[in-house]
């Protein structure tokens, strides 16, 4: 009877699981598809640094000099 029952909650458990996993993974999705279409919406630089933000990732670097504010 008791074996019974683990496997019971075994298998809800795992239910649980399952049915969490598809929630975030669609919720990942979303996010992803909400940064995508913000990047896309953003207005363009016109003669700018390129690549990545200075100020978000702290890389001062432009064609090989470096500057620290």
């Amino acid at each position: 009877m008791s074996n019974q029952n683990d496997q019971a909650s075994d298998e809800t458990a795992k239910a649980r699981v399952k049915d969490a996993a598809a929630r975030a993974k669609a919720e990942a999705a979303a996010r992803r598809a909400e940064k995508d279409r913000l990047a896309k919406a953003a207005s363009k630089e016109i003669d700018g640094r390129g690549g990545l933000d200075p100020v978000r990732y702290n890389d001062w670097e432009i064609k090989g000099l470096t500057s620290d504010f």
